[in-house]
């Protein structure tokens, strides 16, 4: 088997050496330059050559400096005649844009997946897309995990007798149906309009909800209008207390300290895909690692074993 090479950009370095951490692997060093006109140069500063290359990059802010940097890494890694190059990519966020909901708008889901092949990507491992079609924009192998273990085991600490799962919205009702199905409680889900990025409506919520204990599901959350608004509907409806779950907690714009005024908001629970500076952290913020999920998908890669089994284990432990 050729030896393992991990690098990581800018992003998200704290990730990346917990993942080595995992692996038992050193991270090695990746030196980025800025010129005066202010392209990026990138350079790996360890041999690639017949290696298995792994770069870790989610996608997060600045987007568009992250994303030509782990272009660029890419590129450079295929120059320096790489085996393999894998993007482990924990959070893609063009992944958004998936459709043409209107005129003369691009798709950027598929053109950056076009982007990441181009530049020499051979294979794509992420984490809990926001719909799942944009797997299908890419024309190299796609391992898509998700954060639901990691969540599960983090709610099964609670009474969950009186519990029930929500979706903010249609759209994410399978996968808060399978994460009730894992928890063992019933399922209800927000009938939503967007109107804009930062304006939802919640017209009702489909399912029991009156006088219980509410874990609201979502892939992530931004600005936040969303949960705010369902909480809104769940409080006239009389719901109890509300736990506040997803994968990617992007909180922009002071959305953590809104969602963690609600009076009824007993917790927020995040994953590490993103980084959360620790001066936006509040108290009753909880932040998962998935160090040990992409860890273990690294190894199986890398391998050459199943990552789809991941699916069936139970939860890594960190």
């Amino acid at each position: 088997m050729r030896d393992i090479v991990i690098f990581s950009g800018s992003a998200h370095p704290e990730l990346a050496a917990e993942i080595c951490a995992h692996l038992e692997v050193p991270l090695h060093p990746v030196r980025v330059r800025r010129f005066a006109n202010d392209c990026l140069e990138v350079q790996l500063q360890a041999n690639c050559r017949e290696r298995d290359v792994f770069l870790i990059q989610p996608l997060v802010k600045p987007v568009q400096d992250n994303l030509v940097e782990l272009l660029l890494m890419i590129d450079a890694a295929r120059g320096a005649s790489a085996a393999r190059v894998t993007v482990v990519m924990p959070h893609y966020s063009y992944a958004r844009s998936d459709k043409k909901d209107a005129p003369r708008i691009s798709i950027g889901g598929r053109l950056v997946a076009d982007l990441l092949v181009a530049a020499g990507a051979s294979r794509v491992l992420t984490m809990t897309l926001h719909s799942p079609q944009v797997h299908g924009f890419f024309s190299v192998p796609v391992d898509h995990l998700h954060a639901l273990r990691e969540l599960a085991a983090h709610f099964r600490r609670y009474d969950l007798s009186n519990t029930t799962v929500v979706s903010p919205d249609l759209g994410n009702a399978k996968e808060a149906s399978h994460f009730a199905r894992m928890l063992g409680v019933p399922v209800a889900a927000g009938a939503k309009q967007r109107f804009a990025d930062d304006k939802v409506a919640i017209s009702s919520v489909i399912g029991e909800v009156s006088g219980r204990d509410i874990i609201v599901l979502d892939d992530e959350i931004a600005r936040g209008s969303t949960v705010l608004e369902l909480l809104d509907r769940l409080r006239d409806l009389g719901a109890r207390t509300v736990r506040v779950a997803c994968t990617h907690g992007l909180f922009a714009g002071g959305a953590l300290k809104r969602i963690s005024a609600q009076p009824e908001v007993a917790e927020i629970v995040c994953t590490n895909t993103v980084p959360i500076p620790e001066e936006e952290r509040v108290p009753g913020l909880t932040v998962l690692s998935i160090a040990p999920a992409l860890a273990e998908a690294v190894h199986r890669i890398h391998d050459g074993e199943s990552v789809s089994a991941l699916f069936d284990q139970a939860p890594a432990q960190s």
